[in-house]
């Protein structure tokens, strides 16, 4: 998965916003002030760590040797993915896809309001 194909996918969220609060990597990917994805652009290949429930998190893990407990995060809640070939790029959006629905859920109703997320 390319970077920039990457980047479209995570910002085609509704109420997704990119930062860098550390510097130039890595990027962050918001959703009401919370953060969802964390891509590391300085590792080739790029990683990407997600928010997970925890339970899956575990058979993640045991499915994909690329996916590996949380870098510097919560290890329970957060799983990073290491984007090389051998996992593919609808399982990379599957996971982005439950990060942003977990995350996106916690927000008030005032937030999720204003960015017009509907609760699942």
């Amino acid at each position: 998965m390319t970077l920039k194909k990457l980047k479209s996918f995570l910002l085609s969220h509704l109420g997704a916003i990119e930062e860098y609060p550390w510097g130039p990597s890595p990027m962050v990917i918001k959703v009401g002030g919370k953060i969802f994805a964390i891509v590391g652009l300085e590792s080739k290949p790029n990683t990407i760590s997600v928010k997970c429930d925890p339970e899956d998190a575990i058979i993640q893990r045991g499915l994909y040797s690329v996916i590996q407990p949380g870098y510097h995060l919560n290890k329970e809640h957060w799983n990073t993915v290491t984007l090389d070939k051998t996992i593919p790029d609808e399982v990379v959006y599957q996971l982005i896809n439950e990060s942003y629905i977990l995350v996106s859920k916690k927000l008030t109703k005032n937030t999720k309001g204003e960015l017009a997320i509907i609760d699942n």
